[in-house]
């Protein structure tokens, strides 16, 4: 198998597991236990996970919430400083290329009596900072916008929409699920408010994730969604999951070291499976901003065919054809509709997305594979 999907997940990192492994038996306390040696072991780990997340952001160790993972946390930033700030308005503002967590969160809200405007992009994925100007009104208490988006790769500018907000005297959250780990962020530098985000992108485990919440200029008020005891500083009540956040912290710890390093492999390998396809078929397109996105990513249409055949034909790769989230719906992908693909370049569309362990041969292997079997369809079709 030649794994080509870590935008959807990625495997454990070996030293990540590592690190994890001793807190299901021998390090088994609970972190609100304080009151023996195996509870405060527990609650000491959490804190060390706590602040290496918090590192890799520049943000206040106090400022990290732990979640079940990026959706909840999506769900608690939206959800809760919606109904935190209801007195001061009920108007919040995206982008319709979100991920599902956050468009589904803003349609229950409009359920509830609030408004939410949903900003169009642009035919590469980017947005229009004036059109987000525009939206923003004065009875407007959230701008939610992703950082990277999950299909196509395509990045937000966060410290112009930061400012913008800030400017405003609105609040900002950003899912930064796909960014994490992945590309610099700084809370502080970008004027973010909340983030999402998850361990599981950046080769650590399932199951855990976190919210960052402003304490500070201003301080964030967020309602929370569960309760039940008012862990993590009431905002999300629940028995933590001590050997995730270990997990997620020394996944956060590792992606902050190797980053650097991380980010030039990740695009020449890109650019090296993208290259290889355009030159062996043709109608092979890139779908969204061809330099301002993710260097793991690629999304590309192959003109005549269909993704989910592509797939069949190339068991081998694992790729997606829309985003892991809603691939499950058969649907076609309302992130590239947003972008004005039309019907057969959506439905001949497939995400690459590479990660810590992929290898040149294996790009080559793909390759080879995937020209196959477009060549062969492609050839079919002709008689």
């Amino acid at each position: 198998m030649i794994y080509l999907d870590y935008n959807a997940t990625s495997p454990l990192d070996p030293r990540v597991l590592d690190a994890m492994l001793p807190y299901f038996r021998e390090k088994f306390g609970n972190a609100a236990s304080r009151h023996h040696e195996l509870g405060c072991d527990a609650a000491k780990s959490v804190e060390a996970a706590r602040e290496r997340v918090a590192r890799l952001i520049g943000a206040d160790p106090r400022e990290i919430v732990w979640t079940s993972g990026a959706t909840e946390s999506d769900n608690l930033a939206i959800k809760g400083v919606a109904a935190a700030s209801a007195a001061k308005g009920r108007h919040l503002v995206t982008v319709a290329t979100e991920h599902r967590a956050v468009l589904d969160a803003c349609e229950h809200l409009e359920s509830k009596g609030f408004r939410v405007s949903y900003l169009k992009v642009n035919s590469d994925g980017t947005l229009d900072l004036d059109r987000l100007a525009k939206a923003v009104a004065e009875e407007t208490v959230l701008v939610s916008i992703m950082h990277a988006n999950n299909e196509t790769g395509v990045l937000h500018p966060l410290r112009e929409i930061g400012a913008l907000c800030k400017e405003r005297k609105v609040l900002f959250h950003t899912d930064a699920t796909q960014s994490f780990g992945k590309e610099p962020i700084d809370v502080q530098a970008m004027g973010i408010d909340l983030l999402s985000a998850s361990a599981h992108k950046i080769c650590g485990p399932k199951g855990i994730g976190v919210l960052y919440v402003r304490r500070r200029a201003p301080r964030v008020r967020c309602e929370p969604l569960l309760h039940g005891g008012g862990h993590e500083k009431g905002y999300r009540s629940g028995t933590l999951n001590v050997p995730a956040i270990v997990g997620m912290g020394a996944a956060a710890e590792i992606a902050g070291r190797e980053m650097a390093a991380e980010q030039p492999r990740f695009r020449s390998l890109r650019d090296r499976l993208e290259r290889e396809l355009a030159s062996r078929l043709e109608g092979v397109e890139v779908n969204g901003h061809p330099e301002r996105r993710l260097a793991n990513t690629s999304n590309l249409s192959f003109r005549g065919m269909d993704g989910e055949e592509l797939m069949k034909a190339v068991p081998e790769v694992a790729v997606s054809s829309s985003s892991a989230c809603t691939s499950a719906l058969l649907q076609p992908s309302y992130v590239l509709g947003a972008l004005g693909c039309d019907a057969e370049r959506v439905r001949g569309s497939v995400r690459f997305s590479l990660g810590r362990f992929t290898t040149g041969e294996e790009i080559d292997r793909a390759v080879d594979g995937i020209a196959a079997a477009v060549g062969a369809r492609r050839k079919a079709a002709r008689r």
